[in-house]
Formats: structure tokens, C-alpha cells, sequence
């Protein structure tokens, strides 16, 4: 069932069981859990079922420190969240995102590489990743290249104790923003409160205990929600946002006694890494693997990684390499100029002006421009292929139409207590402190990843296979400005020490026997991978244990529950 919160006279007390705040991948997914089972279900979610600019204006926030994507463009507030802005295209007119799960090494506590280690292992989540990937409706749990190998595309040759390849898989975003809310519409014991924003968690006296939320909508109306466990999913920057804010009991805010709430802010910067120069023009046939294409109706993409060996002998942070045909230089402007102008035309945006410089460019490299320009008018092919666009290997000829790929990597951001959300002096609508994000790039992590470029250098030259030329920015990678790709983690880590994170194992908030939280805030390291699958494993994970402690010791007695569980198993 869903509501109208706008509706909802002020002042009164909603009762439920468990309650949930935030309507994204995360808190979708923990809804679904509970379809079915005795449990009353509250979901709360800030935005409603279509796009309102006053509502998302709630997200403006600022930045201090090195170029951050703007804030208030990368919190989506919407029913099904920021899986409403995934944008990949996939094929069939469908558009999505990128999945992958996280490496073994990546819950490892490292040497070299300080704040790292999860206090779960890789092995405790394999079965609730299956069940994630099921969730995402994102083909088989295979991301080894085995299962999307044939005659065509082949695995590249190389060292597999230093380089090895292995698959992305996508799915579609309205899985969670339309099919699943039509399942949460049907459900008896779901109730979802739509343009409802979360504003303080209230405790007993002892700060033991969370006993109601206090919400408010933007057009003035507040109340409270009473339930005997509470979710927050909003993502890793409302989370330790909404803690924080809970300061009347805690003057910190919740969860803040050791000063951890926003701290160890990361995301997932790319790194332009320059140009790959194949030794043969014909690998650009025989690369169908490392191309977004569909294989028994999943679509994959083939990349590079680190050997997981190789990391911990150099104590280097993970990486991802992607490879994107591209023509000559002079070409690349031309396409590149024209795809500026005409993009804008398309969508029937006529403010954009063909500059002097833009038109020379389209000029000098018109030859590729009406190439490219008829294969995507007769062929479904993209102006410019990348993270957003494949299918450039189902044509023939590709020796002919491109000369380099362009090397793209994703790469792993070391946790850092100095990079970290805050409340700022400025107020939302709403009278809630705004957030101010304060980040930058160590100069240690730029050098980390320099050593696995030139690894990669290395590998290709080795094999035969050509030349990776690096392209640095004052002797360090060339780090994408802005950064970030959305990916916010860290914020509320998970630490068995109180004084190290803000949840234990099982995502409780130290300290508080009912609060939990979801999603990727709670990641002490975030590995390259993006991490919507991981968000939904923990949230499955953690509705079994919610629903499985509910049943044996009672909601009165859940964090212990929990940790019973966890010891017995």
C-alpha cells in the first residue's frame, strides 16, 4: 500500500514494526523481504513516483576541499532512488547499471593499507550475493570469463598471475522503481509513505533503545513514526546525515560517541589512463569480450583486473581496466565537437552554440563524423562508445574505423578519516542542517594506482598484445574532474570496535540494540566494483536476521538476538 504523506494529518503517532528510511536499491530490497511474513513494514521515502524539483532541491549540499560531482545532482530523491538516473544502455531500449561483487581481498585486513578489513569474509556473503543477483535480474552468479567465452570472443592472452579478465554484468534500474513497486502496492503488510522526510531518531532515556522517527513533508506537516526496529537506507551521505542530526539525546549525534559518524567518506574516482596502441590493427575483431554486448540475453563486459596474489605482494588498492575503441586523434575532436552540439538538438535543447573552435573540429575530421553519424542512424551504433554505450564489435572492419583504445580505470579509494561528511550552518526548507562534504585525493592512493598502471604497461607489452602510453597529470594519474561516480561509502563503516565504526558485524549501531543500517555507508573498503550488488546482499542478509531473531527471542530483545545468531552459526 501506498500513501500520500502530504495527507497525513500532523501530530499523531504511525505505528508499525520495522521501519524503513529510504526507498532505494537498498531499502527496496529489505521491504521485499518482509512481503508475506507477519512483520508490519513502514517504508519512508523523502521524493514520490515522479521527479519534483522542490523535493530533490533538499539534497543541495556543499564541497570543500578537491572538484566533487555536485551533491544535489547525485542524491536521488524518487521512489527507487538513484536507480532512477542509471543511464547504461543495455539493449532493447532498456537502460541500467553495472554489477559486479566484491573481491575476497577486498574484506582483508591489508598490509600497507591502513582501515582496511571488513569483520565478515567474503565467503559469509557468497549465498546472499546468488540471492542478490537474482534480485537485480542480472543473469547467472558468474563473473569469471568462462561462462561468456566462445570461438568469437576469447579471453586476451595474458599472465593470469598478474592480469586476469573477468565480466561486469548489467541490469535494468526499473526493477527496483516500477516492477518492485508494484509488488510493495500489492502487499498486505507494507506500507510505503512517499514525500516523507526523516528528520530526528528519538531514544529512551539510557540511548539504548530508538522508540520513534520524527518526519516531516515539505508542505509542513510532521509526525512520528513509533516501531520496534529501525532501517536507515538512505544512502551514504543521508545516513550519518540523519545521526547526526539526532543530537538532542547524544549531542554528537547517535551513534557518534568516538566521533566516527561521516568519517571515512570514499568513492570510486576514475582514472583516465591514456591510450592502448594494439601491435596488430586486426585485435580490434577479435576483442567481442571486452565489448557491452548481450550473451544469452545478459548483457556483459569484458575487463581487466589485478591478480588478488599480485595485490598483496605489492600491497597495491584494486583497480579495474576498460578498454573503448576510438579513432585518430584529429577524429576524436571532430566526433567529440560534434557530439556536443547535436546531443543538446536532440532533446531539443537549442541553447547550444556551434563555437568557432567546434566547427573547425568538425571540419577536420569530418570523414569519421559522417561515418560515425550513419552508423548510428543505420546501425544503433554510439557517436563515441563508453561506459554508457557497446555494441561497436558486432560490425566488421573495426581495423579500419578505429586506431587506439582509450583505457579507463575504476579504482579503489583508501578509507580516510580526513575525507568526511558534516553538518553546515546552512538550513533546508525543512529547518535540517544541510551536509558539507569535505574530500580530497591523497597523493598515496595516486601513487598506488601509478604502480598498478604500469603493471597493466607491462602485461600488455609482454603478451605481444601492444602499447599502454600513460597519460599523467603532473606526474600522477590523470584523475577525472569532477570526481566521484556516485558511489558513497564508508560513512557509517562497520567495525566490531565502537571506536572504529559506527555498526557492528550485523549493522546494528553500537550501542543501540534496534537501529540498524543498509547500504554501502556501512562498507569499511570499498574494492573498484560498483556496489549495488554488495548493498543488496547485506540488505537481504540483514532482513534474515531481523526476521529470524523477531521470530526466536522477540523485537524486545533484537541486538542480542542478533549477536546470538551471528556466535551460533
Amino acid at each position: 500500500m501506498f500513501k500520500d504523506a502530504r495527507l497525513i494529518s500532523a501530530d499523531q503517532v504511525v505505528e508499525t514494526e520495522v521501519c524503513i528510511v529510504g526507498a532505494g536499491a537498498a531499502g527496496i530490497t529489505l521491504a521485499r523481504e518482509f512481503i508475506g511474513h507477519k512483520t508490519k513494514v513502514c517504508l519512508v521515502e523523502s521524493g514520490g513516483l515522479e521527479f519534483d524539483p522542490q523535493t530533490q532541491a533538499l539534497s543541495e549540499a556543499s564541497t570543500v576541499g578537491d572538484p566533487f560531482l555536485p551533491l544535489k545532482d547525485i542524491r536521488h530523491r524518487m521512489f527507487g532512488g538513484n536507480s532512477n538516473l542509471w543511464a547504461i544502455k543495455i539493449g532493447k531500449g532498456q537502460k541500467g547499471v553495472r554489477y559486479a561483487p566484491l573481491d575476497e581481498i577486498d574484506f582483508e585486513k591489508r598490509d600497507g593499507l591502513p582501515y582496511s578489513g571488513w569483520p565478515i569474509e567474503r565467503s559469509h556473503l557468497e549465498p546472499y550475493y546468488k540471492r542478490a543477483q537474482s534480485v537485480c535480474q542480472a543473469g547467472p552468479f558468474a563473473y569469471d570469463p568462462d561462462t561468456w567465452e566462445n570461438e568469437q570472443a576469447k579471453r586476451l592472452p595474458l599472465n593470469e598471475q598478474q592480469i586476469l579478465t573477468a565480466v561486469f554484468h548489467f541490469g535494468r534500474g526499473n526493477v527496483f522503481s516500477q516492477e518492485y513497486r508494484d509488488e510493495l502496492i500489492k502487499a498486505d503488510n507494507i506500507t510505503v509513505l512517499l514525500n516523507l522526510n526523516a528528520v530526528e531518531i528519538e531514544t529512551n532515556e539510557s540511548v539504548r533503545t530508538a522508540t520513534r522517527l520524527r518526519v516531516a513533508s515539505l508542505q509542513g506537516n510532521q509526525f512520528w513514526i513509533a516501531a520496534k526496529v529501525f532501517i536507515l537506507a538512505q544512502g551514504g551521505l543521508e545516513n550519518p546525515r540523519t545521526l547526526l542530526m539526532s543530537n538532542r539525546q547524544q549531542t554528537a549525534g547517535l551513534g557518534n560517541q568516538h566521533d566516527v559518524v561521516g568519517r571515512y567518506f570514499m568513492d570510486h574516482p576514475l582514472v583516465q589512463g591514456g591510450d592502448f596502441i594494439p601491435a596488430d590493427a586486426n585485435l580490434f575483431n577479435k576483442m567481442p569480450l571486452y565489448d557491452l554486448r548481450r550473451v544469452n540475453d545478459v548483457p556483459v563486459l569484458g575487463y581487466f583486473k589485478l591478480s588478488q596474489e599480485l595485490m598483496r605482494r605489492e600491497q597495491l588498492v584494486n583497480i579495474s581496466t576498460v578498454l573503448f575503441p576510438r579513432p585518430s586523434k584529429r577524429q576524436l575532436k571532430a566526433i567529440e565537437s560534434f557530439k556536443a552540439v547535436a546531443e543538446p538538438l536532440v532533446h531539443r535543447k537549442f541553447s547550444q552554440l556551434l563555437s568557432a573552435k567546434e566547427f573547425v573540429n568538425i571540419i577536420g575530421g569530418i570523414d569519421y563524423v559522417m561515418l560515425a553519424s550513419y552508423l548510428a542512424a543505420t546501425k544503433h551504433q554510439s557517436l563515441l562508445h563508453g561506459f554508457h554505450r557497446g555494441g561497436w564489435s558486432e560490425l566488421p572492419n573495426n581495423q579500419k574505423r578505429f586506431k587506439v583504445f582509450e583505457v579507463i580505470h575504476q579504482v579503489e579509494q583508501l578509507p580516510n578519516p580526513a575525507n568526511r561528511v558534516v553538518l553546515s550552518k546552512e538550513r533546508d526548507p525543512l529547518g535540517c542542517q544541510k551536509l558539507e562534504l569535505h574530500w580530497r585525493w591523497d597523493t598515496d592512493n595516486a601513487l598506488n594506482i601509478q604502480r598498478s598502471q604500469e603493471i597493466v604497461a607491462q602485461e600488455f607489452a609482454s603478451s605481444g598484445l601492444g602499447e599502454y602510453r600513460i597519460e599523467y597529470k603532473e606526474g600522477l594519474p590523470k584523475l577525472g574532474i569532477p570526481s566521484g561516480t556516485a558511489h558513497h561509502m564508508g560513512t557509517t563503516r562497520m567495525h566490531i570496535d565502537p571506536k572504529q565504526g559506527v555498526v557492528d558485524e550485523n549493522c546494528q549501531v553500537h550501542g543501540i540494540s534496534n537501529l540498524f543500517i543498509a547500504g554501502s555507508s556501512v562498507f569499511p573498503t570499498g574494492g573498484y566494483a560498483n556496489p549495488t550488488l554488495t548493498i543488496v546482499a547485506l540488505s537481504i542478509r540483514l532482513a534474515d536476521w531481523i526476521k529470524k531473531s523477531t521470530e526466536l527471542v522477540g523485537t524486545t530483545n533484537l541486538g542480542s538476538g542478533l549477536r546470538t545468531m551471528e556466535k551460533s552459526k
